[in-house]
């Protein structure tokens, strides 16, 4: 149906275009696709290019999968050549590829604009922060074409398959571009010699390689990007490709016709093949399979070039009718190759000098390509969620329940309380307050006597007993669960007598609890924070001391049942112990607590990686990148999954997804330090923002096998992963570097130190300058920030890296290794060193990590961190004067290492054990003042002790045995100062105690008994 409608200003004309039944059915508008590609312009042309003399068509061309196996050729021609000193708008309108179209704008695609976007959102090869310069100056000060043309092909459901297996197979296309001189089509029929002259004028034809395999990657509907133009070679084209096929020179004869002015501008609707390359092709079909070698484009060896001498390696034919046709066949055949090699040697001799141009400049195409459907459909965030649900149904915190034996011991310390009040309160109405100590016991008892007169008297004593009898009767049921009668009378004699043993004891308790306001002890309980709680738990974890660590973690979590991240500090400790299924645990009931936090996410899916749940890992791992797509150790994770997975496609888009955010996170880092200092210079208007952060880059395949190798078996495959490693390193440092590199941020969740060596490692605690003795857990956590001799660039497996440590995945950690020293912008770093280091400290091979100390201090000898760790390894091998040295060396650098509360308190105890009590006072207070402990108050009362400063020493082991009072040296030191002091009674207590926690350390238990014997008390055994 067409309508005409007439208005007084403008004239418009309604077309609507209805059909009887669909053009396509369901099925194939499911499986078929839309491919629309636009053709920005491209910049940067060489300086050869200029708008007078000879009309030229520029020319842009690609081919496309359409009809199942069959090509599509799509062409955007007469670009239009523009000088530098504008910039192209945005936004500006798609056109359609229709030439002379004469009425204004109906060139346009409606609803159809070209919107530009930042650099580094794009997805080709100039998107890096280092080519913003180049861009905005070729973009506004250099020659351009442009085009703004976009073409769309229809892809049916075989071509959707086609199309996405030739992605599968390469992943580079090539995109040519090519300049023809503009023909005037003549009135007559063109003669054999114009035809030849027009095919000699095709001259600067380059090509583009776009990576496609972003279109593979899930729910990417649209790639869009500035890609180089390279000179034609056809060696390098099908090594990239895999494609011996030219759109524009082996289908030169078609090109002409169509580049005359007034020619057909439609695109090509079948590719036309000259006849040399169809025959050519027809004698290669009989080879393997059909397919074109690379090689077979050059003829074999040819002893002559006339039609008499057989090609080098055939048989001599007979000179019959059959081998005369034979020879002539050979001779057509001879006479092709010469002329196919004749013509690419003219073809390369006459556009290589041209094409060269494209280099020098540095011209780059921008180009956009889009689908209607994603070719991989990408898992919604809803479906992610529910899935997650269902591993991890939230669940609701339990309500306590108040019955049973609990219960009823609590209702008779309060029956038993309420009486006490009542007697009390009798007693003070018939005998007064004024009561003292100096009454004597005949008085005492008379007024006893009294009291129960009155209490029999009254009924008052009745009551009393009917008020206990039913919280006596719950104890009986809950607590002795005795329900029936008594078989025998001595049994029921027995349990009377041990209830009532119970109850006198039970209501001491209940007494002792209801002591009057006026006469309660003054002394108030000190209770200890959850920080200082986390902080003990990571003492007692450096010392090997396990059970006590996980009795810190218990205790924090029963305080606070419902703080995530103490369920996720006790799965961190469970990770170090290899109690894998007590981590996994912990993550998933801090994933039930809150589903959208995105540590316990990531915690959760590398346990089912370590578990082999991969199916579930997926899901962990996709749930955390919809959640926080800005979050670059959940993509890099996901790519990790992938490699184990073999999936290279997915492995590839998660990785460059994680370089994307990286760098967009340091260009806006950059951004916002160059504004609060008032230089910031804006893209668009020629700034440059540089950033040291380059392209993660693509790992060759003797790379990636060698990742893969490295990563197979898991945890059981660490050693063999380190080994790899290792050998690795000793080829890769033996060039010396200069670069520095900052320190190890990762964060060691360890504690501190006992006077007890131990084999591992540590954790980083930063610690503040001044902080109270409970400090602030966010604090403990946050790595140290140090700028070493020179910096180079994080990349994405750094941080990986920096977040495995911290939650002591370390069977994960091997993986991530190698592929940070494969990495382009990684390799053996300082901070790679560092940790290599400690994961052999971890197996206790003390000589590999101080090969890898060595490389580290080389490589930035002014990190502190390095010298720390170096202590740290003499220290667990027992070499106290090298620790000596490396701790002091550690604390006199202007910025601290990020584990200083460990290094003040191993450089103390070694001060200790030489007797240089004085240094070893003042580091442990240091100790004290940036987190304070139970042992750093140990080593000061210790110093001070042996210093002969008695008051000053019970005031700090006071201290300490206020934060612990289970610690056993503790009270020993204790003893000691009470036996100095001539405190008898307390030295007695301080000494059954040293016993009762069992002190392990002889030496000091025998000077006890020394001092002892001394002063002639303290040991009541005596």
């Amino acid at each position: 149906m067409t309508s005409l409608t007439i208005l007084y200003s403008q004239c418009s004309l309604e077309v609507k275009v209805s059909v009887a039944e669909p053009l396509l059915t369901a099925a194939q508008v499911l499986g078929s696709n839309l491919l629309k590609v636009t053709l920005e312009g491209a910049y940067s042309v060489p300086e050869s290019f200029v708008p007078t003399g000879t009309q030229q068509n520029y020319m842009v061309g690609l081919q496309v999968p359409s009809l199942g196996e069959k090509d599509y050729p799509i062409l955007f021609k007469n670009g239009t050549l523009k000088l530098g000193g504008e910039r192209e708008t945005f936004p500006r309108p798609k056109k359609w590829p229709i030439p002379n179209i004469l009425a204004p704008g109906a060139n346009n695609i409606p609803d159809a604009y070209i919107v530009g976007g930042p650099y580094e959102e794009e997805e080709g090869e100039l998107n890096h922060p280092e080519d913003r310069e180049f861009r905005n100056q070729a973009e506004y000060t250099k020659k351009r074409i442009i085009w703004d043309l976009e073409s769309r092909c229809y892809l049916d459901p075989p071509a959707v398959v086609s199309f996405q297996k030739r992605i599968v197979d390469c992943w580079l296309w090539p995109v040519e571009m090519i300049r023809v001189p503009l023909v005037i089509a003549p009135k007559g029929k063109a003669g054999k010699t114009e035809k030849t002259d027009d095919e000699s004028q095709l001259s600067f034809h380059g090509v583009a390689y776009v990576n496609m395999l972003p279109l593979l990657y899930p729910g990417v509907k649209k790639i869009r990007g500035a890609f180089h133009i390279y000179p034609y070679l056809d060696s390098t084209v099908y090594e990239k490709t895999k494609l011996s096929f030219s759109l524009f020179r082996d289908t030169g004869h078609h090109l002409n016709q169509n580049n005359k002015v007034g020619g057909i501008n439609s695109p090509l609707t079948k590719p036309l093949v000259s006849k040399n390359l169809k025959e050519d092709k027809t004698v290669k079909e009989k080879d393997i399979d059909g397919k074109i070698k690379p090689g077979d484009v050059q003829a074999p060896s040819i002893k002559s070039q006339s039609s008499d001498t057989p090609l080098e390696g055939e048989p001599l034919l007979s000179h019959n009718a059959e081998g005369q046709d034979t020879l002539k066949k050979i001779a057509r055949r001879k006479k092709d190759i010469y002329l196919k090699e004749f013509q690419e040697k003219l073809w390369d001799k006459f556009n290589g000098s041209s094409t060269e141009q494209y280099f020098e400049a540095g011209t780059y195409i921008v180009l956009e390509i889009q689908l209607d459907k994603a070719l991989v459909p990408k898992r919604m965030p809803e479906e992610l969620a529910r899935r997650v649900k269902e591993m991890i149904p939230p669940r609701p915190p339990l309500i306590r329940w108040t019955g049973g034996a609990q219960k009823a011991m609590s209702d008779y310390h309060t029956q038993i309380k309420n009486i006490s009040k009542a007697i009390l309160d009798e007693y003070y109405r018939m005998f007064g307050k004024q009561v003292g100590n100096n009454i004597d016991s005949e008085t005492l008892e008379e007024q006893k006597c009294q009291l129960n007169y009155e209490f029999n008297s009254s009924g008052k004593y009745f009551a009393f007993k009917e008020q206990l009898k039913h919280a006596v009767v719950k104890i009986v049921r809950e607590k002795y669960l005795r329900t029936t009668s008594f078989e025998s009378q001595e049994e029921l004699q027995t349990f009377i007598s041990e209830l009532y043993v119970f109850l006198v004891d039970q209501m001491h308790v209940a007494l002792n609890e209801a002591m009057p306001d006026d006469v309660q002890s003054t002394v108030s309980a000190v209770h200890t924070s959850s920080e200082q709680l986390r902080l003990f738990a990571f003492e007692a974890e450096v010392n090997e001391n396990f059970e006590m660590a996980a009795v810190y973690y218990k205790e924090r979590l029963v305080r606070e049942p419902q703080n995530l991240h103490h369920w996720l500090d006790y799965g961190t400790f469970c990770l170090l112990t290899e109690d894998n299924i007590k981590a996994q645990e912990c993550f998933r009931k801090a994933l039930s607590l809150n589903e959208s936090h995105i540590q316990s996410l990531l915690l959760c899916g590398v346990l089912a990686v370590l578990m082999e749940n991969y199916e579930q890992a997926e899901i962990f791992f996709e749930d955390a990148t919809c959640l926080e797509p800005t979050n670059v150790v959940a993509w890099t994770l996901l790519g990790l999954y992938y490699e184990i997975q073999n999936n290279d496609i997915r492995m590839e888009m998660a990785f460059h997804e994680a370089v994307k955010q990286l760098q967009a996170r340091a260009v806006q880092t950059q951004v916002t330090k160059e504004k609060s200092t008032g230089n910031v210079e804006y893209a668009e208007e020629g700034g440059n923002i540089e950033s040291s952060l380059g392209p993660w880059g693509t790992i060759n395949d003797s790379s990636t096998a060698a990742v893969k190798a490295v990563g197979a078996g898991g945890g059981n495959g660490a050693g063999a992963a380190l080994s790899i490693l290792d050998e690795f390193l000793e080829e890769s440092s033996k060039l010396p570097s200069e670069s520095g590199e900052p320190i190890l941020s990762t964060q060691f969740q360890d504690s501190s130190i006992d006077p007890k060596q131990s084999n591992l490692f540590f954790k980083e605690i930063p610690e503040k300058k001044e902080a109270p003795k409970c400090q602030d857990s966010s604090a403990i956590l946050q790595p140290a920030p140090y700028s070493g001799v020179s910096q180079t660039p994080t990349t994405i497996f750094m941080e990986t890296i920096r977040f495995l440590m911290k939650v002591n995945a370390v069977q994960y950690v091997h993986r991530v290794l190698a592929h940070e020293l494969l990495c382009p912008q990684g390799g053996p770093s300082c901070e790679y060193y560092l940790v290599l280091a400690q994961t052999h400290l971890l197996k206790k091979d003390f000589t590999k990590a101080e090969e890898c100390l060595q490389h580290a201090v080389r490589l930035d000898y002014l990190n502190p961190n390095v010298w720390g760790m170096k202590g740290h390894l003499y220290f667990l091998r027992g070499d106290h004067a090298e620790a000596k040295a490396c701790y002091e060396r550690t604390i006199s650098f202007v910025l601290d290492a990020s584990e200083m509360h460990f290094i003040f308190l191993r450089l103390g105890l070694i001060y200790l054990e030489e007797k240089e009590y004085e240094k070893a006072k003042r580091t442990y207070l240091q100790a004290c003042k940036r987190s304070p402990s139970c042992l750093t108050w140990l080593g000061v009362g210790i110093a001070c002790y042996r210093l002969e400063e008695l008051m000053e020493a019970e005031d700090a082991l006071s201290e300490a045995n206020v934060l612990n009072n289970y610690n056993a040296e503790v009270w020993a030191y204790l003893a000691l100062v009470c036996l100095k002091a001539g405190r008898q009674l307390e030295a007695e207590q301080a000494y059954k105690y040293t016993l009762k926690l069992k002190l392990k350390d002889e030496a000091l238990l025998a000077e006890i008994h020394t001092v002892q014997e001394m002063v002639g008390f303290g040991n009541p055994s005596f």
